[in-house]
């Protein structure tokens, strides 16, 4: 990743997979605050700053 507090595509995908009712309490709680800390990396990484995948997973979770 280019930029601190960005989360891989990888992970993000792997966290949407399982699903919600299978996770304890702690994937929950961390998927939520890793979820979190992306959207706001990615609020204030400029666009030319950001990796194709970075684009590609911010058009898809709403975060350009």
């Amino acid at each position: 990743m280019s930029q601190p507090g960005r989360q891989s595509f990888t992970d993000k995908f792997e966290a949407s997979v399982k699903p919600d009712s299978q996770k304890t309490f702690g994937e929950q709680t961390g998927d939520w605050t890793k979820g979190k800390l992306d959207s706001g990396a990615s609020t204030f990484q400029p666009q030319q700053n950001k990796t194709t995948t970075q684009k590609v997973g911010d058009a898809f979770s709403g975060n350009q």
